[in-house]
């Protein structure tokens, strides 16, 4: 019979839990804040850079619309997509905002009504939304649980060579 490496059960341990954290690292970010009451959603237009760049991920939480103030961005329903803007003015008498993209060179020509409002836009990391949208896809699931597989299947290898060498 061959003889195995001797390190080859540190190795095949070592990717098995790097794979591992990978797929974790890729989930916290979506999970954790969703428990927390944040909605998520990834930048599909250039209408806030250079803030907030095309490809970006925006953490949404509601908040009180009447305490959001000047310059803040918001993150509200626009027929069929969820879009961010600056607020320009909170108009609470009218229950409104006057809104504004970064990129843009005018206030969007309609306020936005307080009904319309997923809330405040607390924070975004740029980049992150495509590789969000990539994994949050069907086959993005299928490639996490098929990697957390991977990862799982060669830890348990390093055991069994570890225990055949006993």
């Amino acid at each position: 019979m061959k003889k195995r490496p001797k390190h080859l059960p540190g190795i095949c341990r070592v990717l098995g839990i790097a794979l591992l954290v990978i797929v974790i690292g890729l989930c916290v970010p979506i999970t954790v804040p969703r428990i927390m009451g944040f909605e998520i959603y990834e930048v599909v237009s250039g209408s806030m850079e250079p803030e907030i760049p095309v490809g970006s991920v925006l953490y949404v939480k509601p908040t009180e619309l009447t305490e959001i103030k000047e310059n803040e961005i918001i993150a509200y329903q626009d027929v069929d997509a969820v879009v961010a803007h600056r607020v320009v003015h909170n108009r609470t008498g009218l229950g409104e905002f006057v809104t504004k993209g970064d990129a843009n060179n005018t206030e969007d020509r309609e306020p936005i009504p307080y009904d319309a409002v997923v809330g405040r836009v607390e924070m975004h990391l740029p980049v992150f939304g495509m590789a969000m949208a990539l994994y949050s896809s069907v086959m993005g699931k299928v490639y996490l649980l098929l990697t957390a597989g991977c990862g799982l299947m060669l830890c348990m290898l390093a055991n069994r060579m570890e225990d055949e060498k006993r």
